[in-house]
């Protein structure tokens, strides 16, 4: 069985949705479709949540006014009859209605992640009914009927499974149609994976029931070796380990939600980046193979806050790390590099949120530096590590380019240099030049 996952963009128009139809119609056996929500919907849903929020719902009606007509002109153009018109009219009205429901009660968090939820749930519903109108035999399965987080944000595997499995055996039809994105927590309110999290579900989903394979579908021909919005010459990746694409996504590769890997690797499902566009583009394969010792891809992320701390006590002490890790713990800050000498540590950090409480304890230590705006620029590749001579061939690229911190060793896989974030263009075209000679 297959798992596949059509982004916001790939349903974002009723052109698109009719050809992602066909798309799915093209694949052998048995698939499990999971869609985002229409694009642009998410953003405008959370416009309307942070303004009812903030007590303005005259600007909630207005944003909701926005996306009712067009979702309206959306099934105009989605179905052909007047009786599937009348369907996806009735489905736009139940759901808006719902929105405005919501707005006129108590408005809190709970109402703002149920809120959150029916971009997803409107999306699959008329997906679904596009399918019937063609004759296609399909299922729609919410998703909120097993998917499901831990009181920690944690997705609950094997209960997800436990819930799928004995679903999945009852449907007869080949195409199974369900949401992206949203779940339910552990007290059974209606909760989501956190933005990308689309990607996520069909990881967790492929997980769950074993598949074949998990195609994730976008606009763009697979993971590149560099950014293509600021690097001009890049080229798709054919095949990455599993390992590579982790390090990928996590820093900054962002057709890739970073949680994505995990459940697929558990269980050695493959991964396959295919692009809506362009359907015959062969993508990117991520799976437990692949070369070692070669660079496959660079990768860039932003808002990376470098803390300096300076202090003689480091000087011939055991302990003081621990000491320091567990501020960053207590205030569940996590750490992104770290660089040590004699009487001083570096530590970035990309969520900043506490910070002010973090320095006001890190300060007993010692004397603090603060360099905001800075960027990890992370060169990934299987058992980088073990490659000869690639610390000389990362800075003989850079040049006389500033670098605050390196992070190598730490992980095969990677190494990390930091850079401030005015120099992040820079870097990455002197090193797609330097390492991919392009």
């Amino acid at each position: 069985m297959l798992v596949v996952k059509f982004g916001g963009t790939s349903v974002g128009k009723p052109e698109r949705m009719k050809k992602i139809a066909e798309l799915i119609l093209g694949m052998p056996g048995k698939k499990i479709v999971v869609l985002s929500a229409l694009s642009g919907t998410t953003n405008t849903l959370v416009r309307i949540g942070d303004a009812l929020l903030g007590q303005n719902p005259a600007a909630a009606e207005l944003e909701i006014q926005n996306l009712e007509k067009h979702y309206l002109q959306f099934i105009n153009a989605l179905y052909s009859s007047e009786g599937y018109k009348a369907i996806g009219e009735e489905i736009v009205s139940r759901y808006f209605s719902l929105f405005r429901l919501l707005a006129a009660g108590n408005f809190d968090d709970r109402s703002h992640r149920e809120l959150l939820a029916q971009g997803e749930l409107i999306s699959t519903e008329l997906f679904y009914h596009h399918l019937q109108e063609r004759k296609i035999n399909s299922r729609l399965l919410p998703a909120l009927h097993f998917m499901s987080i831990d009181e920690n944000h944690e997705p609950e595997l094997d209960k997800i499974a436990s819930r799928l499995k004995p679903i999945i055996d009852t449907i007869q039809s080949d195409i199974i149609v369900t949401q992206g994105y949203i779940c339910r927590n552990h007290r059974n309110e209606i909760d989501n994976l956190k933005r990308g999290g689309s990607d996520y579900t069909a990881s967790l989903i492929g997980a769950a029931i074993r598949a074949e394979e998990i195609q994730i579908w976008t606009d763009i021909d697979g993971m590149h070796n560099n950014d293509p919005r600021i690097v001009k010459k890049t080229r798709p990746i054919a095949e990455l380990t599993f390992d590579e694409a982790s390090e990928l996504a996590y820093f900054g590769a962002k057709i890739l939600h970073p949680s994505t890997i995990l459940p697929a690797q558990k269980f050695d499902v493959p991964v396959r980046l295919k692009n809506t566009m362009e359907e015959k583009a062969a993508g990117t394969i991520i799976s437990s193979k692949g070369t070692r010792g070669q660079v496959k891809a660079i990768a860039a992320k932003d808002g990376i806050t470098a803390i300096n701390i300076k202090s003689s006590r480091m000087l011939l002490a055991y302990g003081f790390l621990r000491k320091v890790f567990e501020v960053f713990e207590k205030h569940k800050t996590p750490i992104d590099m770290i660089s040590t000498s004699e009487v001083a540590m570096s530590v970035t950090i990309d969520d900043s949120t506490h910070l002010n409480e973090l320095l006001a304890e890190l300060m007993t230590f010692g004397s603090i530096e603060v360099d905001k705006n800075q960027t990890i620029i992370c060169i990934v590749g299987n058992a980088l590590a073990e490659k000869e001579g690639v610390l000389p061939e990362v800075f003989n690229a850079l040049g006389s380019l500033p670098v605050r911190m390196v992070s190598f060793g730490g992980s095969h896989n990677n190494i990390s240099i930091l850079v401030d974030t005015s120099q992040k263009e820079k870097a990455l075209n002197l090193l797609n030049q330097g390492l991919f000679a392009i």
